[in-house]
């Protein structure tokens, strides 16, 4: 089949890199405008971008969706499907284009986790099981009939980075799965249910998000740290000689502890105390700096004050 692309992040490259590969043939790449970054702010392709422009493949950049001009040549490209992984949400003028419909790749097992922050939620919740969803796209974000998916255990020391991963490559195959099943005409759409709001969510998640509340288990927090981790991590304010940091951690571990205390720190050791045990800190980054092990840290704390912040 003749393939339109639609991605903007590495977790979409894996899927289009698939497909390039595949039986299939892709006609033309969708991805965010480029933007200006860093201290000189030079224009940055996406990552969609560069792997087309490396294997010579047709990019087209909209700023605007609904553009008559952007659709117009969407229309000449006579795409029989367009696929779309982690892009933004498609007016009806262009997912109805296509003869064979417009699929999205999921990060989560629809109808759990609709949103744009599957991976991260479903480990902050503490979940053992993920995976990715096929399925047609429709007016609703994350609603439409489900196509393929398919399971990925979350171990316990698994972060979202690590989930991430895993799903961008398990989703990638599946994507082709699906494609070849609709080209045979042999895949039968499942419609989700719409009826229920136990199904958990996956908003957005913003800087506010990622404040740790040092009052609930230590389960929770470390869940929560691990499932924003790598990024955008989550964060905690100390205070040092008097001045409030805000301190990013990136790894912690869970340690038992009869203490009371709120903050143990020693020489090479943080700890801060939960509901109930205490979270033994063990990648951070201070403002300012660089992320570095809590013993080199510490190191650069010597005969500084350290205390905690509680929001």
């Amino acid at each position: 089949m003749k393939v339109v692309f639609m991605g903007t992040p590495e977790f979409a490259v894996a899927t289009l890199a698939a497909i390039q590969s595949s039986n299939h043939n892709v006609v033309g790449v969708i991805t965010a405008p480029d933007k200006p970054s860093g201290r000189g702010q030079k224009m940055k392709f996406s990552a969609v971008k560069d792997f087309a422009l490396e294997h010579e493949l047709k990019v087209l950049q909209p700023k605007n969706l609904k553009d008559s001009d952007f659709v117009q040549s969407l229309n000449e490209l006579e795409a029989d499907i367009f696929v779309v992984v982690a892009f933004r949400m498609l007016p009806k003028a262009v997912w109805a284009l296509p003869k064979k419909g417009t699929i999205n790749l999921h990060a989560s097992l629809l109808p759990s986790y609709r949103g744009a922050a599957p991976i991260n939620w479903a480990i902050i919740n503490g979940e053992t099981l993920s995976g990715v969803t096929t399925f047609f796209i429709n007016e609703k974000i994350d609603t439409g009939d489900i196509l393929l998916q398919k399971e990925c255990a979350i171990n316990h020391d698994m972060n979202a980075g690590r989930l991430h991963d895993e799903l961008m490559s398990i989703g990638a195959d599946l994507v082709i799965e699906t494609l070849d099943q609709i080209e045979q005409d042999n895949i039968s759409p499942i419609s989700q249910d719409l009826s229920s709001d136990e199904y958990p969510k996956a908003p957005k998640i913003f800087r506010e998000t990622c404040q740790i509340n040092w009052s609930t288990s230590a389960m929770e927090i470390y869940n929560f740290i691990r499932g924003l981790s790598p990024y955008p991590r989550a964060w905690t304010e100390i205070i040092i000689d008097g001045s409030p940091k805000v301190l990013k951690i990136s790894e912690a571990s869970i340690v038992e502890s009869d203490q009371t205390s709120t903050l143990i720190v020693s020489d090479k050791a943080i700890m801060i105390k939960a509901k109930d045990n205490y979270i033994s800190l063990l990648e951070v980054q201070l403002e300012g700096k660089k992320k570095m092990s809590v013993s080199d840290f510490l190191n650069g704390m010597k005969g500084k004050k350290i205390e905690l912040k509680k929001a």
